[in-house]
């Protein structure tokens, strides 16, 4: 597995919570953790969305992208998820990264302070252009879409 720097500044609200890392030594994504108040836990009742602030900026290097996935326990647990999974950090982009989450459980779910809401992976880009041409090479699948290929 190659390692790869990623320069990351702590906003003030983000002060005291740990940096993102791998919790195992074959761990793919960094667990991103919720930059709230202490004493403002936020509540997601069912179908409620919300920018969750992580407190950190990041200088993602050139030719990679950061991934923000859903953590497989909470939504197991509590149909908590990442709305637009997984959500991309461009390497240009110096703002702050939040993480869009979505309650598709049936109880409110509570978010404190710390609580690890989402994964982070950095991953390589692949630059493409694409061009526009008469016809596509013919495959055994074609153009079967959804389902097409069984269950």
């Amino acid at each position: 597995m190659s390692h790869l720097t990623v320069p990351v500044r702590i906003l003030p609200h983000g002060e005291g919570l740990p940096l993102p890392k791998a919790q195992t030594e074959g761990a793919a994504g960094m667990d991103l953790l919720a930059a709230l108040a202490d004493d403002a836990p936020l509540i997601l009742e069912f179908g409620d969305r919300a920018a969750v602030p992580t407190g950190l900026e990041m200088a993602i290097p050139e030719g990679y992208e950061g991934q923000v996935r859903p953590r497989s326990g909470l939504a197991f647990r509590h149909g908590l998820t990442v709305a637009n999974a997984p959500g991309t950090i461009d390497c240009d982009y110096r703002g702050e990264v939040k993480v869009l989450l979505i309650n598709l459980g049936r109880d409110p779910v509570t978010i404190a302070r710390g609580e690890r809401i989402a994964q982070l992976v950095i991953a390589p880009v692949t630059a493409a252009d694409l061009v526009a041409v008469d016809s596509l090479d013919a495959t055994q699948r074609g153009a079967g879409g959804l389902g097409s290929t069984g269950r």
